[in-house]
């Protein structure tokens, strides 16, 4: 049995469900790798914050972010 333990952050699992639903979609849908909020020069984790970008089947583009509020 799965226990929710109110410490975890869900983050990457929440942009992972995100990001396939795009793509499970009927059309021309695309989305693109899940990033990280690292830091820029040394590559740290700065926070749980996730982001990838989708394409519309009109061509349209999208930024998705998922963070703790």
């Amino acid at each position: 049995m799965f226990v929710h333990d109110k410490n975890v952050v869900y983050c990457d699992m929440i942009a992972d469900f995100m990001k396939q639903s795009v793509l499970d979609r009927v059309g021309k849908w695309e989305a693109g790798s899940i990033e990280l909020d690292l830091h820029p020069e040394h590559g740290y984790f700065q926070s749980t914050k996730k982001t990838f970008s989708v394409t519309d089947p009109n061509g349209r583009q999208y930024k998705v972010t998922v963070e703790e509020a």
